[in-house]
């Protein structure tokens, strides 16, 4: 079947007037996965927030139960007595001034990068490329730290940062087509729930506007927000 057909089929099965629970959703997202690789699974979740005030611009970190399913490649930027204990915990790259060259060069292979407070004036000036790229360590999202074993341990096991952008939107990997719809669930609530904690006493309305999940090239399956709010 071709690319087209398939998708045609694939769409057929979101009813697009339709609110899913999120079981339903975490089973329906495998059924949609047009990809023959192990595709992210994704959450776009719309906030009745106004990102530009500061009280409203929603951020935070969530560990999640059943990890990403995608082992992020960790940067730790220390002084050489960190680097032992870096290594040790898992990290990819451990080191200073040759990263810090290779960033200013243009090199982002990198998923997290955690810092030690003591090097963060002798990285203020990649905050241009590394800031686009929510990258830049930050002592909020617990990547600017003295304990960098625990961060390094923290982002290996499934912590993930997530941020709403300038149209008010939360997007976030929560997980793997591969999964069982219930780690998808599990995973996808943990995040949700984190969202909801994080609500501004500001926001007005409706906090949750709307939640869509989706793999890479699958349609957009509509999650119903009121069964979330409870």
């Amino acid at each position: 079947m071709g690319f087209a057909k398939k998708r045609k089929v694939v769409e057929g099965k979101v009813d697009k007037s339709k609110a899913y629970s999120l079981k339903e959703a975490s089973s329906l997202v495998k059924e949609v996965n047009t990809t023959k690789f192990d595709a992210s699974v994704d959450l776009h979740i719309r906030l009745g927030v106004d990102p530009k005030k500061a009280d409203q611009a929603i951020r935070g970190t969530v560990n999640l139960p059943h990890g990403t399913g995608k082992t992020k490649k960790v940067l730790v930027l220390c002084t050489p007595e960190k680097e032992a204990e870096a290594r040790a915990a898992g990290a990819d790259f451990v080191g200073l001034d040759e990263f810090v060259q290779k960033i200013e060069a243009g090199w982002v292979d990198i998923d997290v990068i955690v810092a030690t407070p003591s090097v963060m004036p002798r990285i203020g000036k990649l905050g241009k490329i590394l800031g686009p790229r929510n990258l830049m360590p930050n002592p909020k999202t617990g990547t600017v730290t003295n304990d960098v074993a625990a961060a390094v341990n923290e982002v290996k096991g499934g912590k993930i940062a997530f941020k709403v952008d300038k149209a008010g939107i939360v997007h976030a990997s929560i997980g793997r087509v591969s999964f069982t719809p219930e780690k998808i669930a599990e995973n996808s609530n943990e995040l949700i729930n984190a969202i909801i904690k994080a609500k501004p006493s500001s926001s007005k309305g409706t906090y949750l506007k709307s939640v869509f999940m989706a793999s890479s090239m699958s349609p957009g399956i509509s999650i119903d927000t009121k069964s979330l709010m409870n």
